[in-house]
């Protein structure tokens, strides 16, 4: 993670309109068609959260906007990224897991079943630290909704997705998706693209 000079960035506009607005978060709402996850977690035993977490990191690691956050009133440049997804404890709470990402799926894999293990069994969270930028994620698996808009208290500007229980219909099955961004970070066509490579990557994922 580095300090750079926001007006030597695409984001030099951005940067000037949102960093010191009081509310300067968006938020998207979409739904996925991720009838070849659930396919995936069945044939090959996998987790269907651990699957959106990789094509999460997989689709931001191609969008150039992610590499850019919003720290205080700095903008910072990063070269990682990883995904944070949250964790039931074995004491009935939850807490935090950060998960770098690897573009080999099964490296993923093998890192989110032993740091969630980690956080699971121990209750306490599991950090990478500030050289990643990292994205939120909340499951909300056992829950029927259509998506969340996430609190912002003025400290975390990371981008985050929040998704409920899938739903099927026919051969079908979908997931509403709600992403909230920091709009210096990106406008909400880059936004859009996102969504739509996270589809693609859903899509056309083959083991």
């Amino acid at each position: 993670m580095k300090e750079v000079d926001p007006k030597q960035t695409r984001r030099a506009a951005a940067f000037e309109l949102w960093i010191h607005a009081p509310m300067p978060m968006v938020t998207i709402f979409k739904t996925l068609d991720v009838t070849n996850l659930v396919k995936l977690r069945r044939r090959h035993g996998l987790s269907f959260n651990m699957l959106m977490c990789w094509c999460i990191g997989k689709a931001a690691a191609q969008t150039e906007e992610f590499y850019l956050l919003p720290v205080g009133d700095k903008l910072m440049a990063y070269d990682k990224l990883a995904v944070n997804t949250v964790v039931a404890t074995a004491d009935d709470d939850i807490s935090n897991c950060d998960l770098p990402f690897f573009d080999d799926l099964r490296h993923f894999d093998a890192e989110y079943r032993a740091r969630t293990a980690q956080v699971r069994d121990s209750g306490q969270p599991y950090e990478l630290g500030e050289d990643y930028m990292v994205i939120g994620t909340s499951a909300l698996a056992q829950y029927d909704i259509d998506g969340a808009v996430n609190i912002y208290a003025g400290v975390y500007n990371n981008p985050f997705l929040i998704w409920g229980k899938y739903r099927k219909k026919f051969r079908r099955t979908t997931l509403p998706i709600s992403f909230q961004f920091h709009h210096t970070q990106m406008d909400g066509a880059h936004a859009g693209r996102f969504l739509e490579r996270l589809q693609s990557e859903i899509s056309g994922l083959r083991l």
